[in-house]
Formats: C-alpha cells, sequence, structure tokens
C-alpha cells in the first residue's frame, strides 16, 4: 500500500468541540435584564459578562469557520531532511464566514433601531420632568413653635385638587441660629392610606393661597392609620402595626420669611426628637417597601417620583 494513503485527509476541518462561551454569554444576559428591574448594579456586571463571552464566542467561531485560518505544517521529506520551506500564504478569509457574521451585524444594527424607538418613548417618559419643585406654604407667623400645623398644598397647581397633599409640619424653633422644622408626609408606610394625628382636629383654618392650614390646639402623640391599624409616634417612627418603616418626610426651605416644602424622602428611623433629632433618610420609595437592610435589595427601580 503506498504511504500516501496513510496520510490524514486535509481536506476536511477540525470540528471544534464544545464551548461554554454561549453559556456565559446567556447568563450575562439573564443578568442584565434581571438588573433592569431589581438593581443597576447587577445590569451593569451582567452587560460587562455579556461582552466578555460574546467577544470570546465570537473569536472563536472566527477561527472555527476560517476568519483566523492557521498556517498548514507541511509534511516532512521523504528523504528525512526535514520539511520543505515554503513562503508564508497570505491570510484569507472565507467568504460564507464574512457573509453569515455580515448578515448577523447588520440585523442586530436593525433591531436596534427598530426596537429602541418605542422603548425610549415607554420608558423615557417615567424619568423626565418628574422632579418636584418647592411650595410656598405660608409666612413663619402661622407655624407657632413647638406646635403642629395640618398643611394641606397641591404640588402642582396647574393639574388641580388631584396633585393635593397633606403634611403635618412642626416648628422646632432654632438650632445654631437657624430655624428648624419637622415636615412629615401623611401616607402611611405600609399602602399609602392617610394617616391621622391622634387628637382633636378643629375645623378653624387659616388659607394662604392654595394652601390651607391648620393648627393643631393640642400636641399629637403620634399618628394613626385608620386602614390596617399602622402606627406611630411624633417623630413618626413605626411603632405598632405592618408599616415597614417611618412615615416619608418633606424637606424645606427660609425664603423671606416663608416656609417652602421641597421634595419628599423616605426614612427608615429617627433617633431624637425635634431640631436634635437624627433623621436616617433615603431615596423616596413606595409604600411598603424596605428601605434599609437586605430586604430594600428585593424591590424594582422606580422612576423618579
Amino acid at each position: 500500500m503506498p504511504l500516501d494513503d496513510l496520510e490524514p485527509s486535509r481536506e476536511h476541518p477540525r470540528v471544534p468541540g464544545p464551548s461554554l462561551w454561549p453559556v456565559g454569554f446567556a447568563v450575562g444576559v439573564v443578568a442584565l435584564l434581571v438588573g433592569i428591574v431589581v438593581n443597576w448594579g447587577i445590569s451593569v456586571a451582567g452587560a460587562a459578562i455579556a461582552l466578555t463571552f460574546g467577544f470570546l464566542w465570537v473569536r472563536e467561531l472566527a477561527r472555527a469557520r476560517g476568519l483566523a485560518k492557521a498556517e498548514e505544517v507541511e509534511p516532512e521529506r521523504r528523504d528525512g531532511r526535514g520539511p520543505a520551506r515554503r513562503p508564508a500564504a497570505p491570510r484569507t478569509y472565507g467568504r460564507s464566514a464574512f457573509l453569515e457574521l455580515s448578515t448577523l451585524g447588520l440585523g442586530g444594527v436593525i433591531g436596534g433601531l427598530v426596537s429602541l424607538p418605542p422603548l425610549a418613548f415607554m420608558v423615557l417618559p417615567a424619568f423626565l420632568k418628574q422632579k418636584q419643585g418647592e411650595h410656598d406654604i405660608g409666612p413663619l407667623t402661622d407655624f407657632p413653635e413647638n406646635e403642629f400645623v395640618v398643611a394641606t398644598f397641591m404640588t402642582q397647581p396647574s393639574q388641580g385638587e388631584v396633585s393635593r397633599r397633606t403634611a403635618f409640619v412642626r416648628n422646632n424653633g432654632t438650632m445654631d441660629d437657624q430655624q428648624s422644622f419637622t415636615i412629615i408626609s401623611n401616607h402611611c408606610a405600609h399602602l399609602g392610606c392617610p394617616v391621622q394625628p391622634t387628637t382633636i382636629v378643629p375645623n378653624k383654618h387659616i388659607q394662604y393661597h392654595d394652601v390651607t392650614l391648620i393648627p393643631l390646639p393640642s400636641p399629637p402623640s403620634g399618628f394613626s392609620c385608620p386602614c390596617h391599624g399602622g402606627g406611630y409616634d411624633s417623630e413618626g417612627n413605626r411603632i405598632v402595626g405592618p408599616p415597614v418603616r417611618a412615615l416619608d418626610r418633606y424637606a424645606f426651605s427660609i425664603r423671606n420669611g416663608h416656609l417652602y416644602i421641597g421634595a419628599p424622602f423616605s426614612v427608615s428611623h429617627v433617633v431624637g426628637t425635634g431640631a436634635t433629632a437624627r433623621i436616617y433618610k433615603y431615596t423616596l420609595s413606595f409604600p411598603g417597601e424596605h428601605v434599609s437592610g437586605i430586604e430594600s435589595w428585593l424591590y424594582p427601580i422606580q422612576p423618579p417620583h
């Protein structure tokens, strides 16, 4: 039998074995999608994993299909003097592989152009023009020191009564030559029901533009929710019932002798009282959501509100 018949065939390329790159790419995509709902950090990590494994996967496919074709090894000469040296052939690119990858890339670009505009129209409005501006709720003389005043105001007067909110305002006096106020939201931290001060609320009120002020004749011992029995102390700390955190609060500022109410924020708890209280504040969260601890990682990302 001729020795040439014993030479291995070089017409068929070696079939690559199974690869882990597609699995890693799929894991990265899943982490990216889950992170969009749960946490932006997970999304970033998922995108990095998907890009890394995707690059390795494409590189492996390119090598297997001839885009990175290795030079053939010349067989040894029959006279035993070693392989004959021939000039290296220029690197070639397979037409089918080039067309396949070009089609995939072009399809991805077209898919992005088709899908991104509808996604932008669906998602972006929830993030644009959502910041709440400051609202003048009256002169400082309408807020006696160490007394609570129930204030109702419209966050967006152009929208009318549907934007009306209620807050419990207490003048804490001065600290370090600065005026201090406690402004507590009336939205229960359980499901958002309106909480009530645990004292008599008179009918007498003060009207200031679109703001209604109701001074309380006696300070409340706390606040209670009529829906599910949630209870809070005078600083808004949860003391009983299903709420998961303290009542939300509002930022404030003082300009030209008037009190301006600002954006709301969430509070896990408050240590101390009045002007010396230490407030553990967080970004505003919806009712029922934890703002601290491991539980806070389990809630979806919320648009500005």
